[in-house]
């Protein structure tokens, strides 16, 4: 039995409704997943996920809200727009994270996931407890602002990586990822990776997301 190679996900990393749906129909049809990214949604709500569902009904559409409260009515709210799947920040209380995972799974019995971003100081023990709250997705960081500072993916990041999937968690990886960068994941069963402005402001988006691709399908023999 072979394992499924890793997804790649396209963030739309845009301030407005025209920018993100520009990017969206140039890279669409080249990912496996279509993320509603967070500056976008808070501009124009889950009106960014309902247009993205017209547009690709086939595909997984994920709000990046980054939940931190109310979680029941912000899953709701998303998952009946169309997306598939929601995250809520690390920082957000279990019974945020519970609410939000029933409210999303209840429209989208199918499909309906919560992953859980990773920002900042988080423990094992907490993930432990996303774990039994039956939240099995987890997203991995190296954040836009750590980048500008000048941090870059490390061992020390990949040995995080692979325990949280030891420990049973289907991890997304993100964070200024480059064609070349993936390299640094061989070997390990990473979920998805996630790509941003690498894909959507290259001069040719579209050729931009076969390269990961690409590459994925290069990397992903190590574990497939």
């Amino acid at each position: 039995m072979t394992k499924q190679l890793p997804n790649l996900q396209v963030a739309l990393d845009h301030s407005n409704l025209k920018g993100a749906i520009t990017a969206a129909v140039s890279v669409g049809n080249e990912v496996d997943v279509i993320e509603a990214g967070t500056v976008c949604l808070l501009q124009v709500g889950s009106e960014l996920v309902e247009v993205l569902r017209s547009l690709f009904p086939n595909k997984i559409i994920v709000a990046d809200t980054k939940c931190a409260d109310a979680g029941g009515t912000v899953a709701k709210n998303n998952a009946v727009r169309g997306a598939d799947w929601m995250t809520c920040i690390c920082s957000a209380t279990i019974p945020t994270m519970k609410t939000a995972r029933k409210a999303i799974e209840d429209i989208n019995p199918d499909k309906g996931e919560i992953q859980v971003e990773l920002y900042g100081d988080w423990t094992y023990d907490q993930a432990q407890q996303w774990l039994d709250a039956g939240i099995s997705q987890a997203i991995y960081h190296q954040s836009r602002d750590a980048l500008l500072a000048g941090e870059t993916w490390g061992e020390k990041d990949l040995n995080k990586v692979k325990k949280l999937i030891e420990m049973g968690f289907r991890v997304s990886v993100t964070g200024g990822l480059s064609v070349d960068t993936l390299k640094l994941f061989e070997g390990v069963d990473v979920f998805t990776f996630i790509a941003g402005r690498g894909i959507t402001e290259a001069k040719n988006p579209a050729g931009a997301a076969r390269a990961f691709k690409d590459e994925i399908k290069q990397i992903g023999r190590a574990h497939v």
